[in-house]
Formats: structure tokens, sequence, C-alpha cells
């Protein structure tokens, strides 16, 4: 049986192709908004990071009808690094939309998440997005887009995909890029044409496949998915079948589907429909809703694991517990292993010390927001840097690879090639686009590109646009070359003086701002050459009858480089640590005084 007035659909795309601007007027088209209603663009993005930065992180649900047909809208994370929330939504489909953007064509994120689209056997239908770019070529990004089905091993039936074209930013779309409608009305068209109805057994036993987690203050914890058979209702009695495979009785309270933004209350509904539920307290991702009288478990989720692992630690600076609300280890392990309810690619461990928790992930990205989330929520901590996991696997010891895309002018072609080769990277593809920008294509270890990016917006002039994707584990490529560079180390505390960092300033390039309190080993700038120097950041000029106090303002700073959380992560060394507060983003060596450092350095030395 099929639920023929049902489709479920997930957007899919990479980073910045229109996909959330297209979902905006996907709704607004379908008459979810009243005509005078405001709304604020790029709607689905409700989360504040996700606004900032301009990418989804989160999977998120809505639904639009179109002629007594409803569409259930699943948008999807365009990055990698949210991989396991794309693995876990595309249970929930039976087909995807792509959207590809008309100029770029398939990037590396377009491929991973297409790859685990076809590996469920979903329908697809490609948007060809931004048709309006005066660079656009919508005929040879068709063509790239069959190449890429034909390489990662689609069937006959999803190699026949059907093709439509819009520009999600002005609301339209058609079946050839020159003869445009003025709204997306064939869009929905070949949703309903081309996406299959879900199977649907309403008579059979029930079974819900938890694949999201939400949280409500009235109703607590809200499990979303799909209704694989049978019906649910509200206050039906059902079992919960574990990951470990023992049951739980639990009962099902409040019961939702998605309209529009909103969830709506309902009282029953059948298989195909994907809902919300409340009342089960203790449910976690992968997890099986079933019948209590006849229970059977769904496959479990199966997610790629984590490439990437860093070390979260309390925060043991002298600025300890002045800018935090949650500053103890208590506090941080509650923190961590709360957020592996919903983050099910990344990993926690605890470590031989009370106080460090070993955190793994998909990647620096993923890492990076889950930092600055807790930092928003008042968390301080302290963390490593970054390192790669490394396996052994037929007894060959090895490590993640990336497959990275790069488009750069052509003056910085032989530049980016340079740096990337002492990366240990490997070319597999270069091709020449419009407009004096070459695509260069890359596999390199995903230790070799901790760090890459700052240069490669330096060597690009900030033109450059880079991504990369988990490839695969190959044998190890042997050391790579990390930073060339010393720091300047703070030596006492105090507060940075404009006259001290005028001093220092022909030293190097400074990280802070006259006004900056720091404590004896913080790291306040990047020394011009290898070694790490100590310097003084608080002295002040001796006043006398002979000079004037005020002489000090006359002097020039060049401006400092105030990195980011994503840089200060890339940036560090293995001998220091990234302080984390709500306020501030500090660099710091591991150890504070000259004197532990000197004897750290002995020590490995020796090892």
């Amino acid at each position: 049986m099929k639920a023929e007035n049902l489709r479920n659909v997930a957007i899919i795309a990479h980073v910045d192709h229109g996909k959330t601007s297209l979902v905006d007027v996907m709704l607004k088209q379908s008459g979810v908004f009243r005509e005078n209603e405001q709304v604020m663009e790029r709607v689905m993005d409700s989360n504040d990071l996700e606004r900032e930065r301009g990418i989804t992180i989160l999977a998120k649900n809505t639904a639009v009808w179109w002629k007594d047909v409803k569409i259930n809208i699943v948008d999807t994370p365009g990055h990698a690094d949210f991989g396991g929330e794309v693995e876990r939504v595309l249970k929930m489909v039976d087909g995807v939309l792509l959207v590809v953007d008309a100029f770029e064509g398939p990037m590396p994120q377009t491929k991973f998440v297409l790859r685990k689209a076809l590996e469920l056997n979903l329908k697809p239908v490609v948007v060809i997005n931004k048709i309006d770019r005066s660079d656009a070529r919508p005929y040879e990004v068709v063509d790239e887009v069959l190449e890429l089905f034909l390489q990662l091993g689609a069937n006959d039936e999803q190699l026949d995909f059907p093709v439509i074209y819009s520009s999600a930013r002005r609301g339209v779309a058609g079946l050839e890029p020159e003869n445009l409608q003025p709204n997306l009305e064939q869009l929905f068209e070949m949703i309903l044409t081309s996406i299959p109805a879900p199977e649907a057994d309403p008579d059979k036993p029930l079974q819900l496949l938890v694949t999201t987690l939400d949280y409500d203050d009235y109703l607590g914890k809200i499990a979303i998915g799909r209704v694989v058979r049978g019906k649910i209702s509200a206050n039906l009695p059902v079992a919960v079948i574990k990951r470990d495979e023992s049951q739980e009785k639990a009962k099902v309270v409040k019961l939702f589907t998605f309209e529009g933004l909103n969830r709506v209350e309902t009282q029953e509904v059948a298989a195909g429909e994907i809902v919300a539920i409340s009342g089960i307290a203790n449910i976690n991702i992968g997890e099986t809703v079933t019948c209590a009288v006849n229970p059977e478990a769904l496959p479990v989720i199966q997610v790629d694991e984590p490439t990437l692992t860093m070390t979260f630690m309390v925060n043991n600076s002298p600025f300890a517990g002045q800018e935090g609300e949650h500053v103890t280890s208590r506090k941080l392990r509650e923190r961590l292993f709360k957020e592996l309810e919903t983050n099910v690619s990344l990993r926690v461990e605890e470590t031989d010390s009370a106080d460090a928790f070993q955190v793994s992930g998909r990647g620096e990205l993923h890492l990076s927001i889950l930092i600055e989330t807790m930092r928003r929520e008042g968390y301080e901590l302290q963390v490593s840097k970054p390192e790669v996991i490394i396996k052994e696997i037929d007894g060959v010891k090895c490590e993640p690879v990336e497959y990275l895309t790069c488009d750069v002018p052509d003056s910085a072609v032989g530049a980016v090639i340079e740096r990337l080769g002492s990366r240990k990277a490997e070319m597999v593809n270069m091709v020449t686009l419009s407009g004096g920008v070459t695509r260069l294509e890359f596999l390199v270890p995903a230790r070799g590109l901790i760090g890459f990016r700052g240069e490669f917006l330096t060597e690009t002039r900030g033109e450059g646009i880079m991504s990369h994707v988990f490839h695969s584990y190959l044998p190890y490529k042997g050391e790579i070359q990390g930073r060339n560079r010393g720091v300047l180390i703070a030596w006492e505390p105090g507060e940075a003086t404009t006259y001290a960092l005028h001093a220092i300033q022909d030293r190097g390039v400074l990280f802070i701002e006259p006004g900056t309190k720091v404590f004896e080993g913080m790291i306040v700038g990047e020394n011009s050459r290898e070694q790490d120097i100590e310097v003084n950041v608080a002295r002040k000029k001796h006043v006398t009858n002979m000079r004037s106090s005020t002489a000090e303002e006359t002097l020039r700073l060049e401006p400092p480089r105030i990195l980011s959380l994503g840089q200060a992560l890339e940036y560090i060394n293995e001998d220091e640590l990234v302080e984390v507060t709500p306020n501030n983003v500090r660099l710091r060596k591991k150890h504070l005084t000259r004197d532990a450092r000197v004897k750290y350095e002995k020590q490995k030395s020796i090892g």
C-alpha cells in the first residue's frame, strides 16, 4: 500500500548553493504564510549560529500542501562535518531534491550527501539553481551531475533523473533555462510525479524509527521520526527497543505532525507520515518505538566514524572562573554527555584525569560549533590542538584522507599547488572554469588541512573557495611540517599598553589590543621567526618632568590579527591550548611559566 496523499523529500546541496532559500520560496508560494506576514530570509535557519555563519547545521522539518498532497520537507546541512545529521534524516524520506549551483556544479559535499541518498535507493530530482547568474553554464553542469551519478554507482532508474532549472532568490522555475515560469509550480508538480509516495501498511503492528530529538520546556524531550508501518495515537502504550536490544515500556503523551513551520497536535497518524511524539523521557536517536504487544525493532542507524579528536579540559588559567557560569568538571561532563543524545556522530571518552575528556567528531567545524554553542551557554573550558584519529587496517597504519576542491584565480594556481604539496596532497584533477578561475582537486591527509585555510586565503588574496569531504582511510603519508613561526608569549601578568605593544610589533603580528588583560604564559602574537620569545606587553612609559604622559597617544599600532575560535584551533601547536569563555578566546601555552616550558622541552627531546 502507498499513502498517495503524502510525499517525503529531503533537500540536499553543497554549502551556499541556495537550498535554504529554495525552502523559503516553497513555503511562501504554497500559502504557508499570510499575505501581509513579515517573514525573515532563510527562515529555516532558526539557530543563531546558523544565521551568523550562513550555513545549515541542524536538519529541520517543515511541510507544505500542494493540490491536496502533503509534502514533508527535510532541510539538511550542506557541510560534511554535520554528516551525522544527514545520514539520520535520509531514513525519513523517499526522494531527494539535489540543488546544484548553475556555475559551480557538483562540489565535494554534494558528492557526500548524494552518495548516502543513492545507497538508500532514494529517487533524485536535480534542481539547477542560480540560473540567473551571468556566468551560469546549466547544460555543462547537468553533464557533470550525470557524471557524478555514474561515479557513485547509481542504478538505471536513478540515472534517469528529471532536471528543473530555478532561481530561488526570484522564486521562478522551469523545464528549460530559457523558459522559466514566474513561480515554482513546475517544481511542485515534478515532486508529485517523480518522488514516490511512501510505502505504508496501517494495519500491521506499529514501527517508528527515531531520527531526530528536540526539547521543549513544557513537554520535555520530543522524538521525531517516520511511522514505517501501523498507526500511532496519543495516549498509546508502546515499547521502546534500545540500541542494545533491551526494551522499555512507555506511553505516547502527545502526538504532532508538521504544518509549515509549526508542530500541530493531532490524535492519530497512519504509516508514511513524519511525526513528533512527547512523553518518552529517556528515548534516544536510532531507537525503535513499536507495538507494546508485538515489539519488532528496525535496523539501527549506522553513522560514519569520527576522524578528528581533541581534549576538552576544565579551565585552569589565572583567569579561570571570572567570566563563565559553568566552570567545574562535573558541569563539563554533564554537558558533553548530554550532547551525545542528539549528536550521533560525536564520541566522548573519559581520560585518566577527572578534569579532561577526549571528544571526537567529524571535523574541525563539527567540534568548533560544539565549543561555540557551549561558550554561549556560559561554559568556560580549554581545548587542545585537534588531532586526526589513526587506525590500523590489515596491519597497516592508516590515516583519514580528505577530498579537497579549490576554485582559485589562475594567478594563484602555482602557489596553492606548492603549499598543498608540502602537506602531502596528491592532485587528482585540474579543470579550467570561465572567468579566470581554475578548479583543483586533491586527495590530502586530514592533518594536512589543519591550519591550511588561512594560508589558502592569503595566497588567493581572499578570492579562493575551498571545500573538502572525508574520502577514506589510506596508508599514513609521513610527517607533515607544522607551523613554521614561533609565538610571542607574555612573561608577566598585567594590562597591555600601547607603549609596550608599539615596541613589540616589529617582532611579528599582534593578537591583542591595548587594554587587554594578560597572564604569564598567554600567547599575545606571532613571532616573525621560528622561535618562541617572551615579551612584556604591560610595560608602561616612565613619566618624568622631561616627558609628557600624553606622548603615548601619538604612537601608531598596526591593526592586530584577532583570531576567531576556528582560526585559533587551527593555529595552535601541541604544547598550546585555546581558552574559551563566554566573552573571550585566548591562546596560551600548556605550561605557563618559563621554567615549566624549559623542563617540558628537555623531557620531549629525551623522549
